[in-house]
């Protein structure tokens, strides 16, 4: 009802009755004498009045109900009517009639459309009477640094803002940069996520935990944010440096890229001049000072990525990255991971399946192997098993294996195409699905003749200890390094894959043989032969919104074009 109040006078009523009772008998006479609807709702309603007359081409009759026209609907039954419907229909739906208008300023319209397309859940009347709110907002994404009692001066003018503001203005204008982002910044990349947080959008830069701690969670800090600070006026603001908030720029370049700038980038040096940005910066970055790296190599590996980064602060350009989709038949579930690479620290990868092969693609990158390259490829189609322990530990033997398995694989590559015959022959004893022995029970495990075509997660579970709850005995081979030891000591299964290997500069580039080890759902990892090195991947457990690529054709696309930026 207090929607019905706030709308009294809409429509053929002409009024609700607690206001004709306030009337005079000749205010009455004279509000109902004065038309409430342009010409063209008299036109609309005419003409289903028209449909409604027996005897004018309608069928109304004593079978068939009166046509009624949606403009005799009651002005909260519109309202519920028009607020289940896209925002981005009800701009036209104005342009019906002067009724409609009028409804479409209803403010709970536009809230219920911030909530279900956004998620927004504050409430702008309660903003201002509840000083809690407004220091959490402030405290959350304004600036922690500022004494409490100085934000109430700082924060939006959210009393008299509307959400059609808040929705016009905000979210649909900048709807385009919402979703995960790749920066443009040399080989070494990044991972930005766009969201709406609240009543305002943040540009998020993920980085991963420190290393070695591959399975600590991500860390993140603001870029950019947007928001309002009067009606219809949007304004976008730098959270780069350490001096606050500050005047930035976004522009959306094309589809599926745009760009920042900031303004004042004098907000980005510090008092104590480069030494002191870089101190800082290593310690926010690597979580250790200089001192505590002793290896000469990898200081010169930090110091030019910080010399290199720093000179993307000023602008920055950003491509869009989609999650890989995921079919039951996978291997474990498709997406983001953090890896350790060596003196390269942590990186992130995006591990996505293609039929019979898997590919890890960088989406941090360093010198050696750039952002968007597939630093792992991992042939589904080749298993690998693994020895006993003792035997494991010898890396001379565990060569030998692996070896054996690219030799087949370059064999099978260079067969010319087999018949119908010859390929079933071949799909029947390839070492990603091995035989039965008809002396060893079946432990449960569907057989050929229950597996449905092409499900590869069912082929390769065939042999597992892990079927049992065991799990097979894992250790690295003597002489292999890894940057974290408290890897897993029991895996499910392992395939033949390749990883990509290249000199400073992405010179050189060559895949070797390496060894595909399947921990759990959430890790894996990578024998790296040639190198004799181990990679540790754990999964990245966040939640992002407006990362689902429209089809896998656009996925494939997205692949081919970071790819491609540092070929």
């Amino acid at each position: 009802m207090a929607v019905c109040a706030r709308l009294c006078g809409v429509g053929p009523s002409r009024g609700c009755r607690r206001r004709q009772q306030r009337r005079g008998p000749a205010e009455t006479v004279a509000a109902d004498s004065d038309p409430d609807t342009d010409p063209e709702e008299e036109r609309i309603e005419a003409g289903a009045a028209a449909l409604c007359a027996p005897g004018a081409g309608g069928s109304a009759g004593p079978s068939q109900p009166p046509r009624c026209s949606l403009l005799e609907l009651p002005p909260e039954l519109l309202v519920e009517i028009f607020a289940s419907l896209p925002g981005t229909d009800l701009p036209s739906l104005a342009q019906v009639c002067t009724k409609f208008r009028r409804i479409l300023h209803t403010d709970t319209i536009w809230r219920r459309r911030c909530r279900e397309e956004y998620g927004v859940c504050e409430n702008l009347r309660k903003l201002e009477i509840t000083g809690v709110s407004c220091r959490d907002v402030y405290a959350k994404r304004i600036n922690p640094r500022v004494k409490s009692g100085r934000f109430m001066k700082i924060l939006p003018d959210y009393e008299h803002m509307e959400y059609r503001d808040v929705y016009t203005c905000l979210l649909h204008r900048y709807r385009h940069i919402l979703g995960l982002w790749q920066p443009d910044i040399g080989p070494y990349g990044g991972l930005l996520n766009v969201v709406v947080d609240g009543l305002f959008i943040i540009g998020w830069m993920y980085l991963p935990p420190h290393d070695p701690h591959v399975d600590d969670p991500m860390r993140f800090k603001p870029l950019f944010r947007i928001h309002l600070m009067e009606r219809k006026s949007a304004t976008v603001e730098c959270m780069y440096g350490h001096r606050g908030p500050h005047n930035g720029h976004i522009q959306i370049v094309k589809k599926d890229e745009f760009s920042t700038k900031c303004n004042q980038t004098d907000h980005h040096r510090m008092s104590g001049g480069r030494q002191e940005e870089f101190r800082t910066w290593l310690r926010e970055e690597w979580g250790r000072t200089l001192e505590d790296i002793f290896h000469e190599h990898m200081q010169e590996l930090i110091l030019m990525k910080f010399i290199y980064t720093s000179q993307y602060d000023n602008c920055l350009t950003y491509r869009r990255i989609y999650l890989p989709p995921s079919h039951p038949d996978d291997l474990i579930r498709p997406g983001l991971f953090k890896g350790t690479y060596g003196s390269h620290g942590l990186e992130i990868v995006m591990l996505s399946f293609h039929g019979k092969h898997a590919r890890a693609t960088k989406i941090t990158g360093d010198p050696n192997i750039p952002a968007g390259q597939q630093t792992v490829e991992i042939d589904l189609m080749h298993r690998i098993q693994l020895p006993d322990v003792e035997n494991l530990r010898n890396f001379n033997e565990l060569s030998r294996i692996v070896l054996e398995v690219r030799e087949q694989v370059r064999q099978e590559q260079q067969q010319p195409e087999e018949g119908p015959e010859d390929g079933e022959r071949h799909s029947q004893q390839s070492p990603r699905e091995p035989q039965q022995d008809p002396a060893q029970p079946n432990m449960g495990l569907p057989t050929e003749k229950d597996r449905e075509p092409g499900d590869r997660g069912a082929a390769a579970a065939e042999e597992q200890p892990a079927q049992s709850g065991q799990g097979q005995p894992f250790v690295l081979p003597v002489g292999v390094s890894s940057r974290n030891e408290d890897y897993p000591r029991t895996c499910r299964m392992c395939f033949y894959g390749t990883g990509l290997i290249a000199g400073h500069g992405f010179t050189s580039p060559e895949r070797t043989p390496g060894v595909f080890i399947l921990f759990d759902n959430d890790r894996f990892g990578f024998i790296w032969l040639e190198l004799k090195s181990f990679s540790l991947y754990s999964r990245v457990q966040a939640t992002f919104r407006n990362a689902d690529a429209p089809s896998p054709q656009a996925f494939e696309e997205m692949l081919k074009n970071i790819q491609s930026l540092t070929s």
